[in-house]
């Protein structure tokens, strides 16, 4: 290609000199050939003006008076003759001596009227570009006594031109260096550019990665050094809902999460980074793209992890239930092992009292979380977090009661409240204060206003550290990320912005504030959902 655009563009050149030379040489004659006709008036006029005229044409032979003094003016002139003749024509001068007195070859036009003639014409000395002028007896209005011929022969005026071109080319000859070295240095910047490649070979490459780009089963998705996009395939726009003209946009003007914007901006690499972006969760991948030592940008790929992480999340709770039952099992059978010693030691009313005020305990347990939820799912997941934080050595306070209908299905419940009470217990067993009570309180109730009653309302508090203000924005940021993490060690950032998604899709909201115990506070409010819109209960 780029030899290509060399040929091109030599002949473009070579055509706009030539055409330049051309028009030049054109103008050069036109101009040299009125400065001549202009040059045979001016002399004309000069010579019939003249009084000595006047006076030779009162001679009997006016030729001798007048045709060495012409013969000075052709040379002062650069003429090539000066022809004086009568009215009818006579020559009195002429550069010829022997043609004095022949009668003049040529037309004179209106010159008998009074006027000035001019022609181009082939006399006695061959062509040339003539003009004759009256001579005048009493001043403007007096009778033509005389005529004056002043003519510039054809070869003067191509000698003139020919100088004239002598400069034109040489002045041609650096303006097409000029445009041949400009042409190289295109070509070779064109090659760097197209790293050699002709038309069809990049045709060819461009419909190999059209076919690639639309058959892989990831988002791709590429930009340039400014960060502006540079290419995406169709699961890339699916994945992050990008318009039709996102080509050529600002990545950070497309509404994506701030830390991958941040990322690709910055030419960090990272693999295998979450972000919750809309509805989806994505597993994101970035790497900066180097071309010759230098970066030109930064190549990304997406995958949609929605559905894993859906289940994951179903997983880690039946993973929770588990270690719960897990540790009841221990506990019961301790409790099991004292009643049958107490037996042992012939003390069955003691045993007794024992077992019964185990049972008591774990069913007034069981029936308060069954009174406060209603929903068997919510309290199976409040029964296995009370289990885990009395384990961990932590208060697990739960009030309120929920709505008889759930506003979303048990899933999402789960992601909401099995998120919230999860960073809740990491957050009071990470504090910087040992002797600080850990209490973490879980409240259920229905909306507020004349609502009351409607919707959900999740408020999850704690005794641990808290937010600061930088933190609590970061933290409901849309899009907030946590590095992947392996199954079942869950990830604040991610649980929190799972459960904003889950707050955003019903047409809820997530606020943070300060927990009465001193600690964070999250408040989830889900509004009823509309009539006649049944709720899944997948």
């Amino acid at each position: 290609m780029a030899r290509q655009v060399l040929l091109l563009q030599l002949v473009v050149v070579l055509v706009l000199v030539a055409t330049a030379v051309v028009l030049a040489a054109v103008d050069a004659q036109r101009d040299t050939r009125e400065a001549a006709t202009d040059r045979a008036v001016v002399v004309a006029e000069s010579i019939a003006d003249s009084p000595g005229v006047l006076a030779a044409l009162d001679d009997p032979d006016p030729g001798a008076a007048l045709q060495p003094w012409t013969t000075l003016v052709e040379d002062d002139a650069v003429v090539d003759f000066v022809v004086v003749m009568s009215p009818d024509l006579i020559r009195y001068t002429h550069p010829d001596p022997d043609r004095v007195g022949e009668r003049f070859v040529g037309d004179t036009g209106d010159a008998l009227d009074g006027e000035v003639f001019t022609q181009e014409y082939v006399g006695t000395l061959g062509p040339s570009v003539r003009a004759v002028v009256p001579v005048l007896a009493d001043g403007e209005d007096g009778e033509v006594v005389a005529l004056v011929a002043v003519g510039v022969s054809v070869d003067r005026i191509s000698d003139a031109v020919r100088a004239d071109l002598m400069w034109v080319a040489l002045a041609a000859v650096p303006v097409l260096g000029v445009g041949i070295a400009g042409a190289v240095l295109v070509a070779r910047r064109l090659r760097r550019q197209t790293h050699g490649l002709g038309e069809r070979e990049m045709a060819r490459m461009y419909e190999y990665y059209a076919a690639v780009l639309g058959a892989v089963q990831e988002g791709l998705l590429l930009v340039d050094s400014q960060a502006r996009v540079t290419l995406v395939n169709d699961e890339a726009r699916r994945l992050l809902d990008l318009p039709d003209d996102v080509v050529g946009r600002p990545l950070r003007d497309l509404g994506l999460p701030p830390g991958l914007v941040a990322a690709v901006a910055e030419g960090r690499a990272s693999s295998d980074d979450l972000y919750v972006t809309g509805d989806k969760v994505l597993v994101v991948s970035s790497s900066p793209a180097t071309w010759a030592g230098a970066e030109v940008g930064a190549v990304v790929t997406l995958r949609d992890r929605t559905d894993l992480q859906t289940v994951t999340g179903e997983l880690d709770v039946v993973r929770g239930l588990t270690e719960s039952l897990r540790a009841q099992n221990h506990e019961a059978a301790n409790r099991l092992h004292t009643v049958v010693s107490l037996v042992e030691m012939g003390r069955p009313n003691e045993a007794v009292d024992f077992a019964t005020e185990e049972l008591q305990v774990a069913q007034l347990l069981t029936d308060r979380v069954l009174a406060a939820t209603g929903d068997p799912v919510l309290a199976a997941l409040l029964l296995g977090k009370t289990a885990e934080a009395a384990e961990r050595g932590i208060e697990l306070r739960l009030t309120g009661t929920v709505p008889t209908a759930l506003p979303v299905s048990s899933r999402d419940i789960i992601t909401v409240v099995g998120n919230l009470v999860d960073n809740a217990l990491d957050a009071v067993q990470g504090g910087a204060d040992p002797a600080r009570r850990r209490v973490v309180a879980v409240r259920l109730d229905g909306g507020d206003g004349p609502d009351a009653g409607s919707g959900l309302r999740v408020t999850v508090g704690d005794s641990g550290p808290g937010l600061t203000d930088d933190e609590a924005a970061h933290a409901l940021e849309r899009g907030w990320s946590t590095k992947a993490s392996p199954a079942g060690s869950g990830g604040r950032g991610l649980g929190l912005a799972l459960v904003a998604q889950v707050a955003r899709r019903h047409g809820g909201t997530l606020d943070v504030g300060v927990s009465e115990l001193g600690g964070a506070e999250f408040v989830v409010r889900l509004p009823a959902p509309p009539a006649g819109s049944p709720v899944d209960a997948a």
